[in-house]
């Protein structure tokens, strides 16, 4: 057997802080799971002089096929842990951006396991649908027949919600008061949860803007720690809040999580919306192993 070292062309792009390793499906990437595990570590993973950060929240494989129109994109995000993930908010609209770099397009289709995604393109700021929030036990999906609303998990008074991905909602007064990673791994692990949650907090602030304001904080299932921004985590917060009765209407919502703020609509008759910048760090190589009889 020969082994081969291939260097392989990437891209770093964040969302809000929620930052991702692209690669360009058409590359030869053997082993993907061995591949993020390597270069989203924290410590050990990618860095630049251009990226305030060591590592990533995961690797976009992204396949472009322009043919269609609007173009489509087709994603799949790969875990720091290996796993791949159904739907991710800040990822799918890196997708976008990555893909308008390429084709000039204000708008394209994203396609996720979760489920084609439309996405605008304004600048700097990416706009995707979200589809919408799903409270149904097999959606989430739950171990259970019954909604979980405002209910006590593992010490955490939480509602169940799948905003692409199962989330573990708890509204709190502070989101800084909680030991969030003292007390999501129980929540993310717990038997009400058959596939995992991830667990994410929220807290309105009171301030002067018309509009309404949450501050959020999200422990990552995948990720397996608390990320600096978390799309459908805040669609989560948003959800969660209309379906408690603190939100009214189809306004829009601010969701601010450690990253930076994200745009956030819940309407009574159509898809969520989730709204804020994508940008691109920095383009490197980095080395993969490709193995051959």
């Amino acid at each position: 057997m020969t082994v081969l070292h291939h260097q392989v062309p990437i891209q770093k792009y964040h969302g809000t802080g929620n930052d991702f390793i692209v690669v360009d499906a058409t590359e030869s990437v053997p082993d993907r799971p061995a591949f993020a595990t390597t270069y989203c570590d924290r410590e050990t993973g990618v860095s630049h002089e251009r990226s305030p950060r060591t590592g990533a929240d995961g690797v976009l494989f992204l396949s472009l096929e322009p043919r269609y129109s609007p173009p489509r994109v087709v994603m799949t995000l790969v875990q720091p842990d290996g796993s791949i993930a159904a739907m991710c908010g800040n990822g799918a609209r890196v997708a976008a951006a990555w893909a308008a770099e390429r084709t000039g397009a204000t708008e394209l289709m994203i396609d996720t396991p979760a489920g084609t995604r439309r996405a605008t393109i304004d600048g700097d700021d990416v706009t995707i649908e979200m589809g919408v929030p799903a409270f149904a036990p097999r959606a989430v999906p739950l171990s259970r027949d019954t909604e979980l609303i405002e209910e006590a998990v593992e010490g955490l008074t939480v509602t169940a919600v799948n905003t692409g991905v199962p989330h573990a909602v708890a509204l709190v007064d502070d989101v800084d008061a909680v030991d969030l990673d003292a007390v999501a791994p129980a929540v993310r692990y717990a038997d009400a949860f058959p596939e995992g949650a991830n667990v994410t907090l929220g807290s309105r602030v009171d301030d002067d803007d018309a509009t309404p304001r949450f501050r959020q904080r999200t422990y990552e299932r995948g990720v397996e720690g608390e990320t600096r921004s978390c799309g459908t985590g805040a669609v989560a917060v948003a959800a969660v809040a209309k379906r408690l009765g603190r939100l009214d209407g189809h306004d829009a919502v601010t969701v601010s999580p450690p990253g930076g703020d994200l745009r956030i609509t819940v309407p009574d008759d159509g898809p969520a919306t989730l709204a804020g910048p994508a940008e691109r760090e920095f383009a490197d190589e980095l080395e993969t192993v490709v193995r051959s009889p």
